[in-house]
């Protein structure tokens, strides 16, 4: 629309003039490998955003204007204009939590993790020694009809969520697929999805009984309040006054859903994602577990693609489809990147069975990588952990971001009375947390309850909102994992027409989810866009008549899709980049208050978009 087009335009002038980087700009670590290695070590405002800061300072202060209270109205978890769409007869209602309910998600997810450890459908024995992808064609040069009884043979390098939607789509409309998982079993990991309306769409049009399976195993979260709120008390009597927790704003995810007719966003945990995808969207035996796809061959002229994994063992299909993370070998592959620039990421399936040994080194490798992968450092590294906890707020809300200077705290209902919580804070690439030891057994909480202190404050003195602590006391160490965020652009920078036409594919090859469009987890969109290629990808590859057409097909999808999930991205990376100078802009007067009521307006606006039945 003409309204989302001048917001796009506003948004990347504002995000120049603030010193951030357009989305898809590859910036190295500011700071060398080993001055990133300091514990806890953040880096500053930069940019107009540091001047203004930095003139703040040094002009005179009075106390006198940020005395007084906080709006009431700001503290209104539900205010009258979001009951009124809540209370629509096509609005979910809400079913408060209760102990059946918590038990029956939990024993879910419990018994999707037994599942995957036990292997069930998963490729394995006699019938892994005669899969049908081990057998080289005879394609003659020109290739081949492709029919019902002859259908396309798709290969898929990666079980995370694009790869198996992928693999679900394509066998849904007839062909033929293999998947390839680097991990050694679906092990439990992270925390829940959210799948959003967009996302359950593409679902529901590539399997009415996946989508069916999922939304019975999921938590309605779009019954609820989401936004955003200061984490500590902020403002002035010129630019407005906040007490900490005080909402800035507030959205519901249900109304833009229920204009598009589309269904409400669920939360569903990753494990029970994987299993009823596993389960009903292609036959047993489809995926296989410890094959990472480290090569591949264009045989050319329509004759498909030969793959060789780690351990030497050949596959072979009409088509190959990376969806192999963010740190892909396949694109390291098709992009001709060199060597480095793929590596075993910290996310997919193997990524939360990290232990702290191995997540300290994989940050360490993760800098030279990306250096190597044309991948951009966020800015951020990030502290997560899913908290078996009843939140204090749980019937109203279900998405909060609580904002600071430098850092902000995301929390998002898990379902099962459990919370799902970030801790994202601006610092350099590389930083790890000092190792347990005698008098400080629990580092990582230790340092976060430093960060987000409701009693002393943070070290720049801010007294936080409780209910940051209240989710971290609520997790073990063992619990909160901790990683760098990384992101890099759909269309890199290049002057090679062939990557112009079909940013994402060439010959029989092309790339999907992280692999192709990695984003911050702002707008809760990776894993949403991932479901979007995967429909997509097999739309095209359903019109195939013959192989030689496959190539033209792959360059069709890549195009489809590399415009929408360039605009997303660019929003999830413009959020992080912005949401750490918000405190500034609540001491603005003016430009402050201006500031706020332009992103309340703009939700609305951002979440059409999203949601489109069409994608």
């Amino acid at each position: 629309s003409r309204i989302m087009q001048i917001y796009l335009v506003a948004a990347n002038a504002l995000s120049f003039s603030l010193g951030v980087h357009a989305p898809g700009t590859v910036i190295a670590p500011r700071n060398s490998i080993e001055v990133a290695m300091v514990t806890g070590q953040q880096a500053a405002s930069f940019g107009p955003a540091a001047i203004i800061r930095d003139l703040k300072e040094q002009l005179p202060q009075f106390p006198w204007l940020a005395e007084g209270e906080g709006s009431d109205n700001n503290k209104v978890n539900m205010p009258d204009y979001i009951q009124h769409v809540l209370a629509q007869p096509s609005a979910p209602q809400r079913e408060a939590e209760s102990p059946e309910r918590t038990d029956r998600i939990r024993h879910r997810a419990q018994q999707a993790a037994d599942d995957a450890a036990a292997l069930r459908g998963m490729l394995v024995g006699e019938e892994d020694d005669t899969a049908w992808w081990r057998v080289a064609r005879a394609t003659p040069a020109g290739g081949r009809k492709v029919t019902g009884d002859d259908p396309l043979t798709v290969l898929v390098a990666g079980g995370g969520l694009a790869g198996l939607v992928t693999a679900a789509a394509c066998h849904a409309l007839g062909m033929r697929v293999a998947l390839f998982e680097q991990a050694s079993s679906y092990a439990p990991y992270g925390g829940p999805i959210q799948i959003q309306s967009n996302a359950l769409r593409a679902l529901q049009r590539i399997s009415p009984t996946i989508y069916e399976e999922l939304v019975a195993a999921g938590t309605v979260t779009a019954d609820r309040i989401s936004g955003l709120k200061i984490g500590y008390r902020k403002g002035n009597k010129l630019a407005g006054l906040y007490d900490a927790g005080d909402w800035l704003v507030r959205f519901d995810t249900v109304g833009p859903a229920i204009e598009a007719g589309l269904p409400p966003t669920v939360v569903v945990d990753r494990p029970v994602i994987q299993q009823i995808l596993v389960k009903h969207g292609f036959p047993a035996g489809t995926v296989r577990i410890k094959s990472r796809i480290e090569t591949f061959e264009d045989l050319g002229d329509g004759r498909g693609v030969a793959v060789t994994l780690s351990d030497g063992t050949k596959a072979y299909g009409d088509v190959l489809v990376g969806a192999d993370g963010i740190w892909s070998q396949v694109r390291k592959c098709l992009h001709n990147l060199g060597d480095g620039a793929g590596g075993f990421a910290a996310s997919g399936a193997a990524g939360g069975a990290l232990d702290d040994a191995e997540a300290r080194k994989l940050a360490r490798d993760t800098v030279r990588i990306a250096s190597k992968a044309d991948r951009r450092y966020s800015g951020f590294t990030c502290y997560a952990a899913l908290a078996p906890h009843r939140a204090s707020n749980i019937e109203e809300v279900s998405y909060q971001i609580l904002l600071g200077e430098k850092k902000y705290f995301v929390s998002t209902d898990g379902g099962g009375e459990r919370q799902q919580w970030f801790a994202l804070i601006r610092e350099p690439a590389g930083g790890v947390d000092s190792e347990p030891s005698a008098e400080d057994p629990t580092p990582k909480l230790t340092r976060l309850r430093k960060e987000f202190s409701d009693s002393q404050g943070d070290a720049d003195g801010n007294v936080w909102d409780p209910f940051a602590l209240e989710l971290i006391d609520a997790s073990s160490e063992d619990d909160i994992k901790r990683r760098d965020l990384y992101d890099g652009a759909p269309l890199l920078a290049t002057i090679d027409p062939q990557r112009l036409i079909s940013p994402w594919a060439k010959g029989p090859v092309a790339l999907c989810g992280d692999a192709a469009h990695p984003m911050m987890p702002n707008l809760g969109q990776g894993g949403c866009q991932s479901t979007e290629d995967g429909y997509r990808l097999a739309q095209e590859l359903a019109a195939v008549t013959h192989t030689r057409g496959v190539p033209a097909a792959l360059s069709k999808y890549s195009r489809i899709r590399v415009m929408r999930t360039s605009i997303v991205q660019g929003f999830a990376q413009l959020g992080s980049d912005l949401l750490v100078d918000f405190d500034l802009m609540m001491t603005i007067p003016l430009l402050g208050p201006f500031f706020l009521k332009m992103t309340q307006l703009s939700m609305p606006w951002i979440l059409r978009f999203l949601y489109t039945p069409e994608f």
